[in-house]
């Protein structure tokens, strides 16, 4: 029996909406089934996290996976990276997803019963390491990803790179370039030419399940700062025989604050200037001959990022000259703004919002920054926040980088939902919709 067209489109319809995948429910229980695989993956990578450019035994793991899916990962890349390449069944596109595998020196307090008891040297001391920032499920979800796309590979027309990139959360400065950085310099995006990159990062406080996303400037630059002080150490009780240099890093850190709040136009883009560590003296009658003081500056321009820079090194200089000192600031340049290629978001917020419907959200600057940057300024990049927390959490939650950190494993699946649709979407050059 012919069945009326309107009854046929209409069923149709009821179908993809009951999958939320669009055209592709087939693909859809492929994804379901690797969601054991993948919260084995997470949980084991969980309980033993490495701290960055120590991810030897991270590497091993996510290379001998890759090779159970019968792919012929890379090793060694960029220190501890992993790269594999899953070539189609016809030329088209090649399509990148990275994941970061590094941990965090901290101390996990979470009850999981798989929870990190690992400890590594950090700065010269024993520290706790956690996967505090969700590295782990990154890894994770690119590997659920592989094995998905390595399934359907005789239908990919084109090419998909997956790249396991070390060392995201910073080194010292003796072992830069690091990370993302480091991997473009090694050539990670040239074999073969990749057209596209899409990464994703799990992010407290959003709901669970929930993608957000931003065109343009997304995450900040981050710029490293040291400030030497350096007065005339003297008695403790004749303060007027020397130069403190306490005092002139007190003030210091005061008119840094006014850098952003007096000095710089904020409407047209946020700028954060921190201090974060303060370090002088050994005793209480005697003041030092220098002080230290060590922080963060956070801009989302260019131009605003090299004024900021300028008023650092003016503002510490002019104090501490009025006062008898003298003052040594070194700046180190960090991570650039992370950027969304405005053409390639574009391009995929339909494929988004087929796929996950009213859980993709336009999201805020945020002040944080991340090394993709450094992939995006090489080929259009997408890069996209996915929410890991309970409705009724949010806004309770432990953030990223907290020892009580958390995620919700059932988000992950979207996460998976979103590298593949992504990838196949952008290969078939189409709008989001089929």
């Amino acid at each position: 029996m012919m069945l009326p067209l309107l009854l046929v489109t209409t069923l149709v319809l009821l179908a993809q909406t009951t999958t939320g995948q669009g055209a592709r429910p087939d693909l859809e229980a492929q994804i379901a089934a690797v969601e054991p695989h993948m919260i084995g993956w997470r949980r084991h990578l969980h309980q033993h996290p490495e701290l960055s450019n120590r991810e030897a035994e991270t590497a091993r793991y996510v290379a001998d996976a890759l090779r159970t899916l019968g792919l012929e990962p890379r090793t060694g890349v960029a220190g501890h990276g992993v790269v594999a390449v899953l070539r189609g069944g016809s030329a088209g596109p090649v399509v990148a997803l990275r994941a970061d595998m590094d941990g965090l020196p901290v101390t996990e307090e979470t009850d999981l019963p798989f929870a990190s008891r690992a400890t590594g040297e950090y700065d010269g001391r024993q520290v706790g390491v956690m996967h505090a920032c969700g590295h782990d499920t990154h890894m994770a979800m690119l590997l659920a990803t592989a094995r998905v796309l390595t399934g359907m590979k005789e239908q990919l027309p084109g090419s998909v790179v997956f790249i396991f990139q070390p060392a995201e959360e910073g080194v010292p400065i003796e072992e830069q370039p690091a990370g993302a950085q480091l991997m473009v310099s090694e050539g990670v995006l040239r074999d073969p030419e990749v057209d596209a990159i899409f990464g994703l990062h799990v992010f407290a406080n959003i709901p669970a399940g929930h993608i957000a996303w931003r065109s343009g400037a997304m995450m900040a630059a981050s710029d490293r700062y040291e400030i030497l002080v350096r007065g005339r150490q003297t008695h403790g009780a004749t303060p007027w025989q020397g130069v403190d240099p306490i005092v002139i890093g007190a003030q210091i850190v005061s008119a840094l604050q006014t850098i952003v709040s007096r000095q710089v136009d904020i409407t047209l883009q946020p700028a954060i200037v921190t201090v974060g560590q303060f370090q002088a003296g050994v005793r209480n009658n005697i003041i030092p001959d220098s002080a230290r003081l060590v922080g963060t500056i956070r801009t989302f321009d260019a131009e605003m990022r090299r004024d900021i820079h300028a008023r650092v090194q003016r503002t510490a200089g002019g104090i501490a000259e009025a006062a008898g000192g003298t003052a040594e600031v070194t700046i180190e340049g960090g991570y650039p703004v992370t950027s969304n290629d405005p053409d390639l978001t574009a391009r995929m917020l339909p494929t988004l919002r087929r796929v996950l419907g009213d859980r993709v959200q336009e999201g805020s600057k945020i002040t944080g920054a991340e090394d993709f940057s450094y992939f995006q300024q090489q080929v259009p990049g997408l890069f996209l926040l996915l929410g890991i927390t309970p409705e009724k959490e949010v806004g309770r939650a432990a953030h990223n980088h907290s020892p009580r950190f958390t995620v919700d494993e059932g988000a992950l699946l979207n996460g998976v939902r979103t590298l593949v649709h992504l990838t196949l979407d952008y290969m078939e050059g189409s709008p989001g919709a089929r």
